[in-house]
C-alpha cells in the first residue's frame, strides 16, 4: 500500500481543494476506468471514489485504477487531508465523508444490507463543499447516489449521471435523472472534459474577485428573463441582478457558453433548458431546524404568548413563504406541538401551516414528507423518535405532523396571500429581491397577519423603514411583532379572486311535450274515460325516485313540495306516507313481489283518510323496465275533524302512526346495524390479522431483498476485480509462450507425478506431443530420444533435487543436451520438473571432425 504521508501534507493555500466525488456499484470498474483514462494528470482537483465492496474482501480497487491514470491512487484513511490530482479509494466495511477536507471513516452498524455510502459522501460534500462539489453517479442497481446529487444540486453544485445507454446497470444512473438530480448526462470518458470545462468557467469566489469579468448588458440579461416570462409566465426582473447572474452563469457553464448573448440564443433553441434554468433559479437552501436559537425561541416564548393572547380561539394559522422542499413548515409544526404539550391547555388549539412556494418539484417533495438520513445531523434523536419514522435510507414525516401542513405552490408576489395568520414565515427569500419588491411584500404580510401576529423574517433580512408596521421583538432573531392597523399604500395589496361566473346555477326543467296519438279512436277515448275515473289513483317512478307518469287523480296522496318545483316523489308524498313508502321502494328494488300496506292514515281537507297502497316493481324490456308503480286505494270514509278539538285528536292520531312506524324502522335500523357491525368486526380482525401476516412476511421480503441486492452488488464488483486479474493472467501466459517459443530452446513442464503441463513448440518435435497430451504420463510419450531412463532420471531429481544434464542421440542421427531440473514456484515449493532439450548437432559433428582430423 503506497503511504499517504507525502501526498497529503497540510494544504497551507488559500483555495481550497475542490472535490469531485464519484459513486459506482455493480459495473462500475469498467465505467471507473474509462474516466480516470481521460483525466489529466494536474486538473488541480481531487477524487473520493465509493464503491460497494464486500465487506470481507480486500479489494483491488487501488491497483487496478493505478494502471490507467497517472496520478497518485490511494485507499483512504481516517483524518488524512484531500490532496489534489489525488484519488482516493474508500475501504471495504466503512462509510466515507468530508469534514472540513478531511477524509472521515466509521464502521456501519451493519455490514450487510441496504448501505447507501454513496449518499453518506455526496451529502457530506454538499456541507463541507456547498457550491463547489462535484457528484458523479457511474453504474450500479439501486438508486444509491440519487439522494446525495440532490444534496449537491441545491447548494449549487456540479451533478452528473452516466448515460444510461453506455452503463452495464443503469438503475443508480437513471434514477438521478428521473428525480431531475443530474446537471450533466455524458459517458464516463467524456465526463471529466465537461468538469475542467465547468470549473474552468465557474471559479472560486477568492479567484473570481481578482479576475476582471464585465457585467453583462441589461439588454442581454432581459433577453433571457423575457424569455424565461414568456415560457413560464413569472416575472424574475424584480430579483437582485447579482442572483440571477450566478445561477445563470452556473447553467452556462454546464453548457460551456461563455456570453450572455449566446445563452440567449441557446434558451430559444432549445426550450427545455429554459424550464432547466427556472428550477435552477428556484433552488432554496433549507434544512430542519435551522438556525437553532430561533425556533429555542420560538417553542420558549413566542408562541406560547400568541396562545396566551387568545386563549378562547381553538386554532393557529401559520404561513411559511417560499417553504422550498417542506423542512421548515416541519420544523414550525414539530415546535408548535412540544409548546403545546408542556401547556395542557393550549393542547386542544388546532395548528394549520400553509407552506407556499414557486417551486412545483418542491412542493411534490415537502408534500411526500421523505427525507434523507442524514437529516439526523439536523434533528434530535429524540425528535426524530417522535415525529419520524425510519425506513431504509431515508425518514419520513409522522402522519400527524403532516396532516397539519398544507402546501401549495404560489406565487407570493401575484397570488393572493392567506389571512388571519398568528405567524409568518418567510426566512431568507427577500434577500433575492429588489428593494421595489421588498417594500412591496412587507405591507402584504402586514395584511395577512392577524392583529398581535408575529413576523419571523431571514436572519439576512429586516423591515426596513416600515418599523410602523412591525416592531421588533428580537431583532437578533428577526423576530417581529404586527403594529396596529396602518394605511395600506395604494396597489400593494394583492387582486382577490376572480368573480363567479354569472352563469345560472341551476339546470333549466325541459318541457315536454305529448304529442297526439295516432290512434285517436273510440276505443281508446272510452279506455282513457275509464281509467281516469274507475281506476285508482297511481303514480310510476323511477329507480331514482322521479315521478315519470301519473294516473288519476293523486293530489290526496302528493303535494308540490316549497320551493324550486321538484318531481321527485320522496319530496311530493304526504306526512303520513313518506316513511311506510320510503321502505316500500327499497324492498320493491330488491324484490320483484308486490308490496302491500294497509291502514296508512293521512291529513288532508280537514279530515284523516284511511288508505292501503300496493307498491310493485316493473319488470320487461321496454319504457317500464326498472320502475316502480305506486298504487293508491281508499280504504274507508274519510274522518271529519271540524274545529281546532277534531284538528288536534287527527293531528295527534297521524303523529302517533308515524311515530309507531318510525320507531319500526329505528329498531329495523338498528338491528342492520348491529348486524352489520358484528360482520365488520369479524372482517376487520380477519383482515388485521391477514395484515400482520403480510406486514410481516413483506419485512422479511424486504429485509431479504436488500441483504441479496447488497451481496449482488458486491459480488458483481469482485467478479469485475476478478476478471481484470483474470485478463491479466492471460496476458501473461501469452508472454510466457511466446517468450518461450522465440527461445528456439525445447522445453518440456511436468507436474509433481511426471505428466506433461506444458509445452514448447520445439519440444514437440522432439517428442511426440499434441494438445491432448496434457496431463499424460511422461513414459507414455513415444520420442525420437535414444533415452529410456528419461523418466527414470526426472523422478531421481524429484527426490534428490539435483541437475541431471546428458547429452542424448536420436534415432534421426542427431544430439541433444538434456537436462532435468526442479521446478520451483514463487513460494519456493517443488512442484514436479522442468526438461529442457539444446541442440547439440552441430557440436558434436564439429568434435567428430576434429577427433578424425587429430588421428590422420
Amino acid at each position: 500500500m503506497v503511504s499517504l504521508t507525502a501526498a497529503n501534507e497540510p494544504d497551507n493555500s488559500a483555495t481550497p481543494t475542490r472535490i469531485v466525488g464519484i459513486g459506482a456499484s455493480a459495473g462500475g470498474l469498467a465505467a471507473l476506468e474509462q474516466f480516470f483514462e481521460q483525466v489529466p494528470p494536474h486538473s488541480g482537483l481531487a477524487y473520493i471514489v465509493v464503491q460497494h465492496l464486500d465487506p470481507t474482501q480486500k479489494a483491488l480497487l487501488v491497483e487496478l485504477l493505478q494502471r490507467v491514470t497517472p496520478m497518485r491512487v490511494y485507499e483512504a484513511e481516517e483524518l488524512v487531508r484531500v490532496a489534489p490530482d489525488c484519488v482516493y479509494v474508500i475501504p471495504p466495511n466503512s462509510d466515507l465523508s468530508v469534514i472540513d477536507g478531511v477524509v472521515n471513516l466509521e464502521r456501519p452498524a451493519e455490514p450487510r444490507g441496504m448501505r447507501l455510502p454513496i449518499n453518506i459522501l455526496f451529502s457530506s460534500l454538499a456541507r463541507d463543499q456547498r457550491d463547489r462539489a462535484i457528484g458523479v453517479v457511474l453504474s450500479g442497481m439501486g438508486s444509491d447516489g440519487t439522494l446525495g446529487l440532490r444534496a449537491i444540486k441545491t447548494l449549487g453544485g456540479l451533478t452528473m449521471a452516466q448515460q444510461p445507454e453506455t452503463a452495464q446497470f443503469d438503475s443508480m444512473p437513471r434514477s438521478a435523472i428521473d428525480s431531475h438530480c443530474a446537471d450533466v448526462i455524458a459517458p464516463p470518458g467524456e465526463m471529466p472534459a465537461r468538469i475542467l470545462a465547468y470549473t474552468s468557467m465557474v471559479m472560486l469566489p477568492a479567484v473570481k474577485a481578482e479576475v476582471a469579468i464585465g457585467p453583462s448588458s441589461p439588454g442581454q440579461l432581459s433577453d433571457i428573463l423575457q424569455l424565461l416570462h414568456q415560457h413560464t409566465h413569472h416575472d424574475f426582473s424584480l430579483y437582485k441582478p447579482s442572483t440571477l447572474h450566478r445561477r445563470i452563469e452556473r447553467r452556462m457553464a454546464i453548457h460551456s457558453i461563455r456570453a450572455f448573448a449566446g445563452y440567449a440564443i441557446f434558451l430559444r433553441q432549445n426550450p427545455q433548458e429554459i424550464d432547466l434554468l427556472f428550477k435552477e433559479l428556484l433552488i432554496g437552501v433549507t434544512s430542519f431546524f435551522r438556525d437553532s436559537a430561533v425556533w429555542q425561541e420560538l417553542a420558549a416564548t413566542t408562541i406560547p404568548e400568541l396562545l396566551a393572547r387568545r386563549p378562547t380561539e381553538n386554532k393557529f394559522r401559520a404561513w411559511v413563504v417560499g417553504c422550498s422542499t417542506g423542512e421548515e413548515a416541519y420544523s414550525l409544526a414539530m415546535v408548535f406541538e412540544e409548546a403545546a404539550r408542556q401547556r395542557p391547555t393550549h393542547l386542544k388549539c388546532a395548528l394549520q401551516i400553509f407552506a407556499s412556494d414557486l417551486s412545483p418539484d418542491a412542493i411534490a417533495t415537502a408534500r411526500r414528507g421523505e427525507y434523507p438520513d442524514s437529516i439526523s445531523a439536523d434533528v434530535s434523536p429524540e425528535r426524530l423518535a417522535h415525529f419520524f419514522t425510519a425506513h431504509s435510507g431515508h425518514y419520513r414525516i409522522a402522519k400527524n405532523i403532516r396532516d397539519t401542513v398544507l402546501f401549495a405552490q404560489q406565487d407570493v408576489v401575484l397570488d393572493p396571500p392567506f389571512t388571519r395568520l398568528d405567524l409568518l414565515s418567510c426566512r431568507n427569500l427577500m434577500i433575492y429581491f429588489d428593494n421595489a419588491l421588498q417594500r412591496q411584500l412587507l405591507p402584504l404580510f402586514h395584511y395577512s397577519l392577524r392583529p398581535g401576529g408575529v413576523l419571523l423574517l431571514g436572519s439576512s433580512e429586516t423591515v426596513g423603514r416600515l418599523e410602523r408596521l412591525f416592531a421588533p421583538m428580537d431583532a437578533k432573531l428577526r423576530l417581529y411583532l404586527r403594529q396596529g392597523v396602518a394605511p395600506e399604500p395604494a396597489g400593494v395589496l394583492a387582486n382577490s379572486f376572480p368573480p363567479l361566473s354569472k352563469r345560472a346555477k341551476e339546470i333549466a326543467v325541459p318541457i315536454h311535450t305529448v304529442a297526439a296519438d295516432a290512434n285517436d279512436n273510440l276505443q281508446a277515448a272510452a279506455d282513457h274515460v275509464l281509467l281516469q275515473v274507475y281506476a285508482p289513483p297511481a303514480v310510476v317512478v323511477n329507480h331514482a325516485g322521479d315521478i315519470v307518469y301519473i294516473s288519476g287523480r293523486t293530489g290526496k296522496y302528493l303535494e308540490p313540495a316549497a320551493g324550486k318545483a321538484n318531481w321527485n316523489f320522496h319530496a311530493m308524498v304526504r306526512d303520513g306516507l313518506r316513511g311506510p313508502l320510503a321502505e316500500a321502494l327499497k324492498h320493491a328494488a330488491a324484490h320483484s313481489e308486490a308490496m302491500h300496506l294497509r291502514g296508512l292514515q293521512i291529513a288532508a281537507a280537514g279530515a284523516v283518510h284511511i288508505v292501503d297502497v300496493t307498491v310493485q316493481a316493473l319488470t320487461g324490456t321496454g319504457v317500464l323496465n326498472n320502475m316502480v308503480m305506486i298504487v293508491f286505494r281508499d280504504a274507508g270514509a274519510p274522518v271529519t275533524t271540524r274545529g281546532r278539538r277534531g284538528a288536534q285528536i287527527a293531528t295527534a292520531a297521524i303523529h302517533a302512526v308515524e311515530l309507531q312506524q318510525y320507531r319500526d324502522e329505528i329498531q329495523t335500523l338498528r338491528e342492520e346495524t348491529r348486524a352489520s357491525r358484528e360482520e365488520l368486526q369479524s372482517a376487520n380482525e380477519e383482515l388485521q390479522s391477514t395484515n400482520e401476516e403480510l406486514q410481516s412476511a413483506n419485512e422479511e421480503l424486504t429485509t431479504s431483498k436488500e441483504e441479496m441486492q447488497s451481496m449482488n452488488e458486491e459480488l458483481q464488483t469482485v467478479n469485475a476485480e476478478m476478471q481484470t486479474k483474470l485478463d491479466d493472467l492471460s496476458l501473461a501466459q501469452s508472454d510466457m509462450k511466446n517468450l518461450l517459443n522465440s527461445t528456439d530452446i525445447a522445453i518440456l513442464f511436468l507436474d509433481q507425478d511426471l505428466n506433461v503441463r506444458r509445452y514448447t513448440d520445439r519440444a514437440a518435435k522432439i517428442i511426440s506431443l499434441r494438445d491432448t497430451d496434457i496431463g499424460r504420463p511422461l513414459g507414455d510419450l513415444t520420442t525420437s530420444l535414444q533415452y529410456p531412463a528419461l523418466s527414470d532420471d526426472a523422478r531421481t531429481t524429484l527426490g534428490t533435487m539435483a541437475f541431471i544434464e546428458k547429452q542424448i542421440a536420436t534415432n534421426d542421427k542427431r544430439w541433444f543436451s538434456v537436462r532435468i531440473m526442479p521446478y520451483r514456484r514463487l513460494d519456493n515449493m517443488v512442484d514436479g520438473a522442468v526438461i529442457t532439450f539444446v541442440d547439440i548437432t552441430a557440436t558434436k559433428e564439429l568434435e567428430s571432425r576434429l577427433r578424425h582430423g587429430s588421428k590422420s
